[in-house]
């Protein structure tokens, strides 16, 4: 007898789902009954958060949903914060968990891992959540998720399905999978968007994340138009070394002044956040004198102001957008090569240091992701960086800006690329939320470098206190001998002082090593 549960694993093979990550539990035995016979590897992570963070990490690199799967009650409070930093970077992610018989729902009766109201908790994070009653609401919440990673703005979809419906036989076959696509522009709106553009003395483009699998559409966007391209957090890794790219933050004094002299301001994939573009927190935005912005979603599109919005997929609008611009010269190197220089110049001295090491970093790991937390070099780098992979920069330290990203989300993504190194950068006081997972990394002998940047403590915050005259209390936590964590983890350790040349040496060592590592650089 085939059970739902059965089906559901069936669900995820038939859309080619790789890996499913989660820690089992009495309320998801049945659940797991299909997963021993298929091709899907369970991944165990020590904690739910961790499960949802490499869930992540392995979606920005593969370009298809992560999957996890939890328990009911505390499975799903845990993963709520990695559901959290999903949303605001818009990852296609779909949480399965267990949920208690549906007589309970909601009444309060003291069932195991009994949440007052599950549904309305994950509510205020998943795009759409589901309680399935019925096998046929299954294949309606499986489909729907699936064309809502494929056509839309994608983010955190949850299906919870309660044990004893795991457990029912089934009386359908899986139903066919249907095609979806992503819109396409209306060529009346690429018309008018061609036809400002061509009579743009000044234009200039802003990339986010939703362009990272676009480089080569926008590269000739660029070329066409001759105009600077300005790469946000998850747009870095984009047209590297160009003469065209700028890889600075929107929030520094330099960008936003290029924006505001730009005549048209073309905005690709980018949903125009605070913490991108108002990182000091001023209040205030860039102004724009025209703006063009291209959105898969029309509710973003809606939330902030632009002379001509249009609901379409990036890659495709730019294609169909180049085929009617004219090639004209506006010395667009000159305002991309002033532009770096004048936002370098922004930079304090701390932070340009930071990006020396970046680069140091990078130029002995080509080609290799490099997956932050929220830590010093990440904020550098979110600043000015010019990395040299396409969607190969993502941390979280914008949007939700969550601690105990890095170690996770680093294991994710090498799991969508393990033949590849992957950079894990993050700082002591980051790193002590998320350190067991060290131990997935030792299961799967991942070639993940963890490099943690020891500044013993929350120097970030305790600066920003500093800075306010308030006296700084709770910023330094006593950090681990991360020698001995390693050590107990079964996991190389190494460790170099501060300058470029000693980080070149260090990551000559950390190649010749096949799995993880750990290398700590203390201040």
């Amino acid at each position: 007898m085939t059970t739902i549960g059965e089906k559901l694993i069936r669900h995820l093979e038939a859309r080619e789902v790789e890996f499913v990550f989660g820690i089992p539990g009495v309320h998801t035995i049945e659940h797991y009954k299909g997963l021993a016979g298929s091709s899907i590897r369970h991944i165990t992570p020590r904690h739910e958060q961790g499960a949802g963070f490499m869930a992540d990490g392995y979606a920005r690199i593969s370009g298809k949903p992560g999957v996890a799967l939890v328990i009911t009650g505390p499975g799903v409070s845990n993963i709520l914060t990695a559901m959290a930093q999903s949303r605001a970077d818009s990852i296609p992610m779909l949480v399965i968990s267990a949920a208690n018989p549906i007589h309970t729902f909601n009444q309060g009766l003291g069932c195991l891992h009994e949440l007052p109201d599950q549904r309305a908790t994950v509510d205020t994070v998943a795009l759409h959540s589901f309680q399935i009653q019925t096998e046929d609401a299954l294949d309606d919440a499986i489909e729907f998720a699936f064309k809502l990673f494929e056509s839309e703005r994608p983010g955190p979809v949850h299906i919870a399905l309660p044990y004893e419906v795991a457990g029912l036989p089934v009386k359908k076959e899986l139903p066919k999978l249907k095609q979806s696509s992503k819109p396409e522009a209306d060529p009346n709106a690429i018309r008018q968007a061609a036809e400002r553009l061509n009579a743009s003395k000044q234009p200039l483009v802003l990339a986010g994340g939703g362009m990272r699998w676009y480089g080569v559409e926008l590269t000739n966007l660029a070329e066409k138009l001759d105009c600077p391209v300005v790469t946000t957090t998850n747009g870095r890794g984009l047209m590297h070394n160009h003469g065209l790219a700028v890889h600075a933050s929107p929030s520094l004094p330099a960008i936003r002044d290029l924006i505001e002299k730009s005549d048209t301001v073309l905005i690709l994939g980018s949903e125009i956040g605070r913490t991108d573009y108002d990182m000091y927190a001023t209040e205030t935005m860039p102004d724009m004198h025209y703006s063009i912005r291209v959105d898969l979603s029309i509710e973003h599109l809606e939330k902030r102001h632009s002379d001509l919005k249009i609901c379409a997929d990036a890659g495709s609008f730019c294609r169909q957008l180049s085929e009617s611009l004219e090639r004209i010269s506006r010395s667009g190197t000159n305002r991309a090569q002033l532009a770096r220089k004048k936002a370098f110049d922004d930079l304090s001295a701390e932070m340009k240091f930071m990006t020396e090491m970046l680069e140091a970093l990078r130029s002995t790991a080509s080609k290799s992701i490099f997956v932050g937390d929220s830590t010093q070099a990440i904020y550098a780098g979110n600043l000015y960086y010019d990395h040299d992979r396409a969607g190969g920069w993502f941390n979280s330290s914008t949007g939700y800006g969550t601690l105990g990203f890095g170690i996770p989300a680093a294991i994710g993504a090498s799991l969508a690329a393990p033949d590849e190194r992957v950079i894990c950068l993050t700082g002591d006081g980051g790193a002590q939320f998320s350190l067991p997972e060290l131990m997935v990394a030792t299961d799967e002998n991942l070639p993940v470098a963890f490099i943690i940047w020891n500044n013993h403590g929350y120097k970030e915050i305790e600066t920003s206190m500093v800075e306010a005259q308030v006296t700084p209390i709770g910023c330094d936590p006593s950090p681990p001998k991360f020698r001995l964590i390693a050590d107990a983890c079964g996991i190389p350790y190494l460790t170099s002082g501060l300058s470029a040349a000693d980080i070149k040496n260090t990551m000559k060592q950390v190649a010749n090593i096949s799995g993880p590592v750990v290398y700590e650089i203390e201040f």
